[in-house]
Parts: C-alpha cells; sequence; structure tokens
C-alpha cells in the first residue's frame, strides 16, 4: 500500500461541533444584552432586584464564554500535531471547568438563601415577578438554542461507513504488531463508522451518553439552572403576594440550589472520567469489541478503549493467537463499531 495512503489526521471533533459553537455565542450575546439592559435599568430605577439579577446572569454568561473559546481553540488546532490525540477531549475539560463554576452558583444561591431564611426582607413582589418573568423568557430562548440534537449525531445513519486511520505494521524483537489498516478517512474530518445500532446514543441511569458534548451540555445547564431558579421564584412570590409567605422565597432558593447541586455534581463526574481516560464510559464499547474479536483459538489480551472526542474512541487491542490473520482481517471485524474513530491492533503468535 503507498505510504500516502496511511497517513491520517487526528480530528475527533464532535459531528456538530461548528453549529454548537455558533449557538453557544449566539446565547452568549442574547444573555450578555439582558444583563446589561437589567443592570442599567436596575441603577436607573432603583431596583436592586434587577441589579442583582442582572449580576446573576453574568455569573452564567462568563461560564459560557469558556464554552465558546474551548469549540474556538479545538476547532482552530485540531490538527496541531502537538496534541497526540486532537483536541476532541478540550470539551470536556471546559465542560468540568464550567461544572466547578455551577456547584459555586449553587452554593451562592443556597447561602443567600439561608441568610434570607433567618433574617426575612420585604419583597416587592409585582416588580420583582416581572423579573423573574423576563429572566425564565430569555433562559427558554437559550436553551432551546442549546438543547443538544443528541438522537441525531447518536444514532447512524445505515450502511456507509467513514474511514477509519491507515496504519502500516512494524516489527519490535520477537514479536510483530499489526495496526489495523483502515481507509483513510478523505475529506471527513473525523473517521467513525455508521453502520447499524450504536448504543452510544442512549443515556443508562440517568447519566449523560458517551457521544454527548459535554462542553455543550454544560452551557445547556447553566442556563437551565438560571431557569430553575426563576420558576422557582416565580412559584414563590406568587404564593408570598397572596398568603404574605416571605419564608417561601429563600425556602424555593435552597431547593434550587440543591437540584443544581446535583446537576453539577453529574457533569463533574461524567467529564472527570473521560479526562481520565475510566473505562465506565467505553464498557460497552469494550464489551462489543471482545465479542467480535475472540474466538477459541484468539484471545485479546490486553485492551484499551477511552474517549478522544463526542462520540469518538481510540482503542488499542492486543491480540494472542496460534493462526496470526493480517490487520485487515481484524480490522474488518471491528468496522462497523460506531464511534470507533482509531484503531490499534497488535497481534502475537503463540505456540498452539
Amino acid at each position: 500500500m503507498p505510504t500516502e495512503n496511511l497517513v491520517h489526521e487526528h480530528v475527533f471533533l464532535g459531528a456538530g461541533h461548528r453549529r454548537n459553537e455558533r449557538r453557544v455565542w449566539l446565547v452568549i450575546a442574547l444573555t450578555a444584552t439582558m444583563m446589561a439592559a437589567e443592570i442599567i435599568a436596575g441603577n436607573l430605577y432603583g431596583s436592586m432586584a434587577l441589579v442583582a439579577d442582572g449580576w446573576h446572569m453574568s455569573t452564567h454568561a462568563g461560564a459560557m464564554l469558556i464554552t465558546a473559546l474551548a469549540y474556538l481553540y479545538a476547532r482552530r488546532q485540531a490538527r496541531n500535531p502537538r496534541f497526540t490525540f486532537g483536541t476532541g477531549k478540550l470539551g470536556d475539560l471546559a465542560g468540568f471547568a464550567s461544572a466547578i463554576v455551577l456547584a459555586l452558583i449553587a452554593l451562592l444561591i443556597g447561602w443567600e438563601s439561608l441568610l434570607r431564611l433567618a433574617n426575612p426582607v420585604q419583597i416587592s413582589f409585582s416588580q420583582a415577578i416581572a423579573v423573574a418573568v423576563i429572566g425564565l423568557a430569555v433562559n427558554l430562548v437559550s436553551a432551546f438554542l442549546l438543547k443538544d440534537d443528541h438522537d441525531h449525531l447518536g444514532h447512524t445513519h445505515g450502511g456507509h461507513s467513514h474511514g477509519g486511520h491507515a496504519h502500516g505494521a512494524h516489527s519490535h524483537g520477537a514479536h510483530t504488531h499489526h495496526h489495523a489498516a483502515q481507509p483513510a478517512s478523505g475529506d471527513h474530518d473525523h473517521g467513525h463508522h455508521h453502520a447499524g445500532h450504536s448504543h452510544e446514543g442512549h443515556s443508562h441511569h440517568g447519566q449523560a451518553a458517551p457521544g454527548t458534548d459535554n462542553n455543550l451540555r454544560s452551557a445547556y445547564l447553566h442556563v437551565m439552572a438560571d431557569a430553575l431558579t426563576s420558576v422557582l421564584a416565580i412559584l414563590a412570590l406568587l404564593a408570598g403576594s397572596i398568603y404574605g409567605w416571605l419564608w417561601l422565597d429563600p425556602a424555593m432558593g435552597i431547593v434550587g440550589a440543591l437540584v443544581i447541586a446535583r446537576w453539577s455534581y453529574g457533569l463533574i463526574r461524567q467529564t472527570g472520567l473521560i479526562l481520565i481516560d475510566a473505562t465506565d464510559t467505553v464498557t460497552e464499547l469494550q464489551t462489543e469489541i471482545r465479542e467480535r474479536i475472540e474466538t477459541p483459538q484468539e484471545k485479546i489480551t490486553d485492551l484499551h478503549v477511552w474517549q478522544v472526542g463526542p462520540g469518538h474512541n481510540a482503542a488499542i487491542v492486543a491480540i494472542a493467537t496460534a493462526n496470526p490473520h493480517p490487520p485487515a482481517f481484524y480490522k474488518e471485524k471491528l468496522a462497523k463499531l460506531t464511534g470507533l474513530s482509531h484503531l490499534t491492533v497488535e497481534v502475537t503468535p503463540v505456540a498452539a
């Protein structure tokens, strides 16, 4: 095979990378505009509720700026050889950082709510309700823009595949390493296979699916957290205006803080596992690789699978067999595994 056919790229960006990047910038613009309007109006009309909500929105705008810059940097550096497996995991790093910010916001909301619960203050209900309704409207529009179309990204398109990466074969001492010689990926930025049904498009036990764009998910959770606080505030303020229950507003704030903290923990755990290459996120793919490779004559002696980007996974498979086959044989067995974008196969001949 000509050497030029073995050259490949390590571009493992998510399928909707550019689209998601544009949406995040749009939401930042929307949030920043609303933030500025609330702070200016609050100072002009002497409304501390407007000023406070404006500065609260600024924290989410700042967190989403992390998301947007991560998209921009990952895209521009996608072919930089300094990144051994590309920049696909940069989104998970940004998601982890945003989740930390989300946890801090939950702590601040909880602390402020406890202070208000201990020392109730008079509330201008009509003005506060108006602010909460406007904030909720902005958050719902933002959430719609940031909603990950994961049903499309996580399912297959049947019948065709984008080839993986081409490797040759070389010898080291007493045994031979065969790197699966897959077709070059051509004009496609990523080399995953679309065929059959993918398990990666689904979420189990309330966790995000392995192919989820965690960078987009972090921005989505920020606007959902803001929307949740607005909904709880509206309910509490309506009840307070009718029954005079001043304690209900800070009580709802504590409930909201707990829910946001739970979301933050889930995102920290999901992105953290990916960043340290934990196997929890690729367990099903590991199982499928073993099922397709292992036979009574062929055993996998070492298997490493890890995520290198949204919907992209890399694998190193070491096989011991008395009847070794060429790399193309093993490549063909794994060719239709959705999400397997980078494959290295090591074959070690053993006595029968």
